[in-house]
This record gives C-alpha cells, structure tokens and sequence, in this order.
C-alpha cells in the first residue's frame, strides 16, 4: 500500500511555473500548517514556492503562497468571518444565518467551492455585506454590541472539561493564536474565563453589557436511547430546557424508553460520541518539517528467554504464545516503519523492551529515567492496567499514548488512546445498527449463555427473548408467534453448541419465504464456522455480525502482504497486521499537518484490516471503528455500506 501510495505521490509532483502568488511575513507563532488554514491552500503547495521552508520558517521571512480567491482577500484585508461547513449545510443554509445572497459566498470561496461545499472545510464570509448577526458557535460565545447592533467582538466563555486545543479548534484559529490573544491562560484554563477570539476584541471586562448569541443546531438526528438515559441526561445532552426538547419529542411525556428512537439536536456535545467522523486517506495530509520520535513499548521480556537450560530457545518460541504474538506485532509495526521511510518521513523510531506480565512491568523506571521526554508518541504496552500507568504518569506533557491490543475499555486519561473497540462497543455497534433499522429483534440465547441475556434483558428490554424447550432449543411455534412481516426479523443466536445452530437454522429457513429474516450474532461466532454447519444456510440467511476487522482483498492488502512475506518468509498472521495498522496509523497521523491530536479529533481512517475512529468521552479517546459483515448471495463476506 505504501509503496504504492509513495509512486504516486511521485508521479504527482508538479510545479507551478508563473503561476501567480500573494507574499506573507511570517509572525511569530507562525507555522506553515497555520498559514495554509490562513489561505486556504495545502501545505505542500507552500513547501513547493519555498522549498527551504521545510526546514523551518523564521520570523518577518516572506513566504510565497499560491494565489487563490481566498488568498487574495487574505492579501488585501477584505473583511471577512471564517465558517467551519457543518453536517449537511448548503450555500443556501449558510447564507440564510449570515443574512447574505449564496452568491456573496461564492465570490470569496471559488477556489474551495471548485468540488462543491463539503463538511468540515473553512469558508469566508464577506462581513461587510451582512446584514442581521448570527453567530454559528455554541451559546457559549458572546458578542459586544454597540446600542446600533453593529457587532465589534467575540468572547467565549469557558466551560467545564474544555481545552484550549478544542476552543481553538471550534473557531478555526490556532491554540498558539488563542494563547497569543490571551496570555493568562499559558499556564490555566479556568472554567468560566472569558476568553478573546480575534486581535481586534479589547479584554473583556467583567459586567460589560453582552448579549448570548443563539446556538446553532444544524439539524436533528435520530437518536437511539440507551440504558440509564432519562429525560433529565437527554435534554442536558441536547443542551435544551426539558419543556422544549419534550416540544420536540412529544412522545417522551408517556416515559423514557430503552430502545426507543427519539430526535436529537446535532449540536449536542454528547451525541457527537455516536457519529462517525469522514474517512480520509491520512497520507494526503502530511508534513515532512520536523523529526518525530515514536516509541514502540512492546513485551519482549528477553531477560527470560534462553534461561531455562532444558528448554532451547527454539521450544521456547514455539511454545511461549504471548512472545509469539509479540514478535508477530513487532514484525507488522516494522513493515510500517519501513513503509513510512519509504514515504520519505523523517522518522525516528525507539523499540524499547517493555519485559511486562499482567502484573509487573519497568513502566515507572522508564519514565523516572526520562526515557520519554523527547518522545513524540508511544505505541505499547500491552497489557492495559501498564498503558494506563504510563499515560497517567505522562498526562501533563501531553504525549500520546496508544493503547493496541486491549479491549478493555479504559480509563479516561486525557492522553491516552484505545486503538481497541471495546467489547461493548462490538455489541452495541451491531444492536444499534437493528434498532436504528427498525427492527424485530429477537434473542435465542443458549441457556449457559446467562451474562449475554442479562446483558440484554436489562440494557435493551424491548429485544424479545424467545423461549427454549425441554431440549435446551427453541420453540419452533413460540419464535413464529414472534415474527412480524412487515419488518425485518433480526434472530440474534447465541450459543456455542452446533446442535443449537443447526436446529435454529432450520426453523427460520421454513419461515424464510414468508418472512423477512437476517441471522445476527453479537460477535463474531467460530461455532458458525464449523463443517458441520452448511455454508448454505448462513448465506440464505445473510449472517450478520459485527467485527473489529475486515475480508481485504484490495491491492493495498495484497503490497503489504508481499512486503511482509518478504522479510518474514511467511504470511502475516491477525497480531501482525494488527501491528502494521496500529503502528503505521499512528504514525501517519503523528506527521499530520495539523498534529496528532487534532487529526484524531477529526477524521477516522482505515488501513489493512483495522478501522479507526476515535471518539473522546470523558476527555480520554476510545476506537468505535467496528464493521457490520455479512454472508453475501455470492459465498463472500462483505461489510455492510
């Protein structure tokens, strides 16, 4: 893939001969990421006009920066707003909240408008020709007014758990800017500070007149309610009175509902934890400027092995499955750091023993000696109460710390990331998938199942569980009874026994032609597998099943293949492509023009096998990239579009 990827980015080189540019001094605090976000061209376009610049920029240089509308209005001190492009806006929409004609827009944006407005880029909005003030931020923003209206300053006041990279980000200005406009908050961000957002904003005196600008809500979106959810935490989470976001879900006066599909205000902070992020090619954002350091904490414990003299080291490899799977992760993370040199990154790469059992590791040591202090991020350890010490122990200065294995879900430490879904993510990922379809949900568990139907009996009670026989099976004239034509029948089977999988099969195929039925399993079952049970039936019944990677038969799949046999002389194994994914994610986000946690924040990727899309609950990140497979009419699993 990276071979590939590394051809391309070759063939596409291009230069841009008396193309016309405007030219900017460089201030201080300047980076070339943030004046790219000034002018809305790429990095890489500067770095092509000043090709010293990829070394560094300094103070009151003039850097060359390819002209565009944009551009161009920046240069000549045209007034205008930057707007970040919301879920589903339209010209239409932005111009109705700004006051202004579509058209106003257009002329200032035609360089980014060239492929159509898309979600998350930064548009100009001509201030001069508004005509009423909206401000899109949350209501946490305020704005000075004169007694005429006219609006001169932004304010924002700070709220609970916020950050300045999240403040920064909200605005589309950078943290060093927000820090330059309000050097008190360098060393602390208190809550409910008041904080300028632009050089023209005086300070803010406390009792100045000030008025709350609306929120924006940029539409409602459906919302599954979970377990423990009440009117109280859903009209919290919606940022509404109860009295209005029970105007807006009237049929809440009856009682909150598990499973029950309510609408939500997309704006709602909360609800941000459900979405998705857009999917990007991370290789298509990179800066080559500065060196990153990445450490790899991997549990090679080589202190014990050779020691047993009745064991050769041969026996013991092949016999210790935990340094196999280590050394299969091992093997993965150095394809992609071969890869990433390929890419021509200027990476630097520590592999550190991390000698760790369940119980014990030299994590504290490593961090008294400094062993961390110019690391720019950490993949390891494994086991997940040591990542957990290590990016608590290096919370305060920030470094990443990627979590690769685990799947437990984690404490909420700011700098620490589960590149892991959760097991509950696994199961809820594929539950609201039936739900949001509006499904007839109906468990068969096996009756040594017990935690799967607590599971589901008490988080989602209105799954029907239908009921087993003298056998241990369940009731072929019971599950009819519980069938309904008009939706579609998800049969969630859970059970390891064949024999219970070969009699449920069964049932629902005599009712297959007369109803719409889909097998479910709330993970993925090896049972399923066995010769014993006919690829047939599967695939008349669409199995479907959540799972945290994916079938890749691409070209992409097929480079890194051959690229691991090369070096291995065998063909990688599920541990070491999950170490090429984790490692070479983390390392293409890490050259990110914007950072690594800026790219975490908003974008997820994919890579061979693994998908990752980090979402921030409780200020720590958590990897919700699960896929929804199913058995396909042509005997091929394939992901669920």
């Amino acid at each position: 893939m990276v071979i590939l990827a590394a051809a391309l980015l070759m063939l596409g080189s291009v230069t841009y001969g008396q193309a016309k540019y405007v030219e900017h001094k460089v201030s201080k605090g300047d980076t070339v990421s943030s004046i790219s976000r000034k002018y809305n061209v790429s990095p890489s376009e500067i770095y092509r006009l000043n090709p010293d610049a990829v070394t560094g920029i300094n103070v009151d240089a003039v850097l060359k920066v390819p002209s565009t509308s944009q551009a161009a209005n920046v240069a000549t001190n045209i007034a205008a707003t930057k707007h970040v492009v919301a879920p589903k806006e339209t010209l239409f929409s932005i111009s109705q909240k700004y006051g202004i004609k579509p058209a106003d827009i257009e002329a200032l944006n035609k360089e980014v408008l060239k492929e159509g407005l898309k979600a998350g880029s930064t548009i100009l909005i001509p201030n001069g020709k508004a005509t009423k003030t909206v401000v899109t931020p949350p209501s946490s923003v305020v704005s000075a007014t004169k007694p005429e209206g006219k609006v001169l300053n932004l304010y924002h006041t700070v709220e609970p758990k916020e950050t300045k990279f999240g403040i920064a980000k909200r605005y589309g200005i950078s943290v060093a800017e927000l820090e330059k406009l309000n050097p008190e908050i360098k060393e602390n961000l208190e809550k409910g500070a008041v904080v300028r957002l632009n050089a023209q904003t005086p300070v803010y005196t406390p009792g100045a007149k000030i008025t709350d600008a609306p929120a924006k809500i940029v539409s409602n979106e459906d919302y599954v309610i979970q377990p423990k959810e009440t009117l109280f935490s859903l009209s919290k989470m919606s940022g509404m009175s109860q009295e209005n976001f029970l105007k807006l879900n009237p049929e809440l006066k009856d009682g909150v509902k598990i499973g029950m599909t309510i609408k939500m205000p997309s704006t709602a902070d909360n609800y941000k934890i459900s979405v998705s992020k857009p999917q990007v090619d991370l290789s298509k954002k990179l800066t080559k400027a500065q060196t990153k350091n990445l450490v790899m904490l991997l549990p090679f414990n080589a202190d014990k092995v050779g020691t047993n003299k009745d064991v050769t080291i041969q026996d013991q490899l092949k016999k210790d499955k935990f340094l196999n799977m280590t050394l299969d992760f091992y093997a993965g993370a150095l394809v992609a750091i071969d890869s990433a040199k390929k890419m021509g990154l200027p990476l630097k790469v520590h592999i550190l023993d991390s000698k760790e059992t369940k119980t014990s590791s030299n994590v504290v040591g490593l961090v008294n000696n400094g062993t961390f202090n110019k690391a720019d991020a950490i993949v390891g350890p494994f086991f997940q109460n040591h990542v957990e010490t290590l990016a608590g122990m290096l919370e305060s200065n920030g470094i990443p710390v990627v979590s690769p294995l685990s799947n437990e879900k984690g404490k909420p430490i700011s700098n620490l990331y589960q590149a892991m879904p959760s097991a509950e993510d696994v199961k809820k990922k594929m539950v609201d998938y039936m739900f949001a379809n509006n499904g007839n949900i109906i468990a068969v568990v096996d009756a040594k199942k017990g935690s799967v139907r607590r599971y589901l009996t008490e988080s989602f009670p209105t799954i029907k569980i239908a009921a087993l026989n003298d056998s241990g099976m369940p009731s072929p004239d019971a599950l009819k009874a519980m069938l309904d034509k008009n939706r579609t029948n998800y049969i969630v089977l859970e059970t390891e026994s064949t024999g219970m999988v070969l009699n449920t099969c069964r049932t629902l195929l005599n009712y297959y032609a007369e109803y719409p039925i889909q097998l479910v399993t709330l993970d993925k079952n090896e049972t399923l597998e066995f010769e014993e049970v006919p690829l047939d039936y599967l695939v008349k019944l669409k199995l479907l099943y959540p799972s945290v990677t994916r079938e890749n038969d691409t070209q992409e799949a097929t480079i890194f293949a051959k690229n691991f046999k090369k070096y291995n002389n065998i063909m990688p194994g599920k541990f070491a492509t999950r170490g090429f994914d984790v490692t070479f994610d983390t390392i293409l986000r890490l050259f990110n023009q914007d950072g690594y946690k800026a790219s975490v924040e908003e974008v997820s990727s994919e890579q061979i096998e693994n998908k990752f899309n980090y979402i921030s609950i409780d200020g720590a990140y958590y990897n919700k990239g699960v896929y929804l497979m199913y058995y396909d009419e042509d005997l091929s699993i394939k992901e669920v579009n």
